[in-house]
């Protein structure tokens, strides 16, 4: 998956971040993967528009995040 997008989050936040990957996944009945590195968490979807959608999730949070 080439849709990525890093993270910088722990805890519940992450915890929370998933939730909404998955969300966003299943309502555009895609895949979505996570992967743990040094920079952060790595969440890859298989569209641009699912990674749009994360990002605005990550904006409206406050959570800091980069493109992978």
């Amino acid at each position: 998956m080439t849709d990525c997008v890093i993270v910088r989050a722990h805890g519940k936040q992450l915890d929370h971040l998933r939730e909404e990957a998955s969300r966003i996944a299943r309502a555009s009945k895609i895949d979505w993967s996570i992967e743990r590195g040094d920079q952060g968490a790595h969440f890859c979807f298989e569209n641009t528009e699912a990674k749009t959608a994360f990002i605005t999730i990550c904006k409206s949070f406050a959570i800091p995040h980069r493109d992978a």
